[in-house]
């Protein structure tokens, strides 16, 4: 089981070549990738999606590539004419408004069309050529999402088991409900009646029945303990369990809800409360779940 919020950066010397490559993630329903590289290299960026989409299934992934070459193969084009555009432009608006000089070469320079690079690698060559940092990253932010996941693990079963304890509580309470409802419904034929006829204990039978079948919660007890064994056999089982996590966790919710609104009894009542609280930190937690 890993998190999605995860992190790695690598750097190193390539052949006279600096590579760095930043991972970073956090939560999202969905994979959502973004890639960041030097322009020169956009030719690659499909197969950085594809290198990083292949092994991550969900979270809001960031991948920043950068690379700083020694000796560049780049080489730097001056088109002159658009540089003698701007400058005849700027002059005659230094001039309308009463300024007068030199155009300064900076501002020349830095207009769009005056410089322009090309870079003569080959980009299907560079991506192998970088590949191994790529992984080498990816490793390392792969380790840290194992670790968060581990310890997301942890407090995940830690909560399964206050709601297993919450639920024997309200286990307990179960044999008693028919006497229960019995006496609770003599006390109340006995108040107004005074002594009982044979008559009136069939009476008190029935209405004890249909308070049974009003109330009964061993089926809910029973889906209860399903929903929290298969939840734990994601956790064991599923490497990338989160979406599935989620609807368990939302039929446990209705179970809980179920028994909260048929329980008669203070005790179990602050049970249920006790599953609900762990069931929210749990539903918390899963979301960083990939």
């Amino acid at each position: 089981m890993k998190s999605m919020t995860g992190y790695s950066y690598v750097e190193t010397y390539l052949d006279g070549t600096f590579v760095s490559v930043e991972v970073k993630s956090l939560n999202s329903r969905f994979l959502d990738l973004s890639v960041n590289l030097p322009h020169w290299l956009s030719k690659i960026e499909k197969k950085l999606r594809d290198y990083f989409s292949s092994k991550i299934l969900r979270g809001k992934v960031d991948v920043t590539l950068r690379i700083r070459e020694a000796e560049g193969n780049i080489s730097v084009y001056a088109d002159t004419s658009v540089a003698k555009a701007y400058t005849s432009a700027i002059k005659e608006i230094a001039d309308s408004v009463g300024l007068g000089g030199d155009v300064p070469l900076s501002l020349i320079v830095s207009q769009d069309g005056v410089l322009r690079s090309e870079h003569s690698s080959n980009q299907d060559e560079y991506f192998e050529f970088i590949l191994p940092v790529l992984e080498r990253a990816f490793d390392d932010f792969e380790k840290s999402r194992v670790e968060e996941g581990r310890a997301l693990k942890a407090d995940v079963l830690s909560m399964v088991d206050r709601i297993k304890d919450s639920l024997a509580v309200i286990e307990k309470w179960i044999p008693d409900m028919e006497e229960t409802f019995r006496n609770n419904i003599r006390s109340k034929f006995e108040d107004i009646l005074g002594n009982l006829s044979d008559t009136d204990e069939q009476r008190i039978m029935q209405e004890t029945a249909a308070l049974l079948v009003k109330y009964t919660i061993n089926e809910e007890v029973v889906r209860l303990h399903s929903h929290l064994n298969c939840l734990c056999n994601e956790i064991e089982e599923n490497p990338a369990p989160g979406k599935k996590l989620d609807f368990i966790c939302q039929e446990i919710n209705r179970e809980a809800n179920t028994i909260g609104s048929k329980n008669q009894d203070i005790e179990s009542g602050m049970a249920v409360i006790s599953i609900k609280d762990a069931l929210e930190n749990i539903r918390e937690q899963i979301r960083n779940i990939e």
